[in-house]
């Protein structure tokens, strides 16, 4: 198993955001997370990503518990390594141009190779389509290619599993597609993926697997086609209005 998370618990004060929450991830699965908002979706990716501390329970990655209570900076930068996070905001530096945006992770953490890096990140542009932008800033860049650009950077980390939280949010509907096929390309090369997206024909097309949340709670765990034409739980017919 690659991933497994057991009876996470997360509060921020007084509120309760994710109670109890398990389940695993296998090598190439996709795994769409979807709910209404507030539900605790992208928390719970910021606990796998290390971004927030779990009150408890605990997340294993290959078998070793990532969650350790002394986990300290340098530990997370070696689970960061092999867990890859893409946001809503692009995050890219505005002061450095595609090529160097992609290449600064792999040589400042990695310390890989200038060269090395930049082999790397040519190929990963070619894979999204934007080889022609290498020397572009990201001012002069829309909203799909800055998204396309940082999922560049995720990848040239070389990961082991994705976390896409909510990255078609913040584009325009004709933006929208551009980045979602790029997600699919993946999903067909056999990477590993948490996708949390409100996209629901996206979600049924591309996922192995729905994880569906309400308040902080893993309500139902189904195959795509099984969940959007009849879900085994209340709560899910609602969301889904049916």
């Amino acid at each position: 198993m690659l991933l497994q998370l057991k009876n996470i618990r997360k509060s921020f004060k007084e509120n309760i955001v994710l109670n109890d929450v398990s389940f695993d991830v296998e090598k190439g699965e996709v795994i769409a997370i979807l709910g209404r908002s507030g539900c605790g979706k992208s928390t719970l990716l910021r606990c796998i990503n290390g971004l927030e501390e779990v009150q408890g329970g605990e997340i294993y990655l290959n078998e070793a518990m990532i969650t350790k209570p002394d986990a300290n900076y340098k530990h997370w930068c070696e689970v960061r390594k092999k867990i890859g996070m893409v946001f809503q905001s692009y995050d890219l530096f505005p002061h450095m141009n595609v090529l160097k945006n992609i290449i600064l992770g792999p040589m400042k953490v990695e310390k890989r190779s200038k060269e090395e890096a930049v082999k790397e990140a040519l190929i990963h542009l070619e894979r999204v389509g934007l080889l022609e932008k290498v020397a572009a800033y990201p001012r002069e860049l829309s909203g799909g290619q800055k998204q396309r650009v940082a999922i560049c950077r995720a990848l040239c980390m070389n990961p082991e599993i994705i976390l896409f939280d909510e990255v078609t949010a913040a584009l325009d509907p004709e933006m929208v597609r551009e980045v979602l096929d790029v997600i699919k390309g993946l999903r067909d090369q056999g990477l590993t993926m948490l996708i949390v997206t409100h996209e629901m024909a996206f979600a049924e097309k591309v996922a192995d697997k729905i994880i569906f949340m309400e308040n902080g709670k893993i309500v139902e765990v189904n195959t795509p086609d099984k969940f959007f034409s009849s879900p085994n739980t209340e709560e899910a017919k609602r969301f889904l209005n049916l």
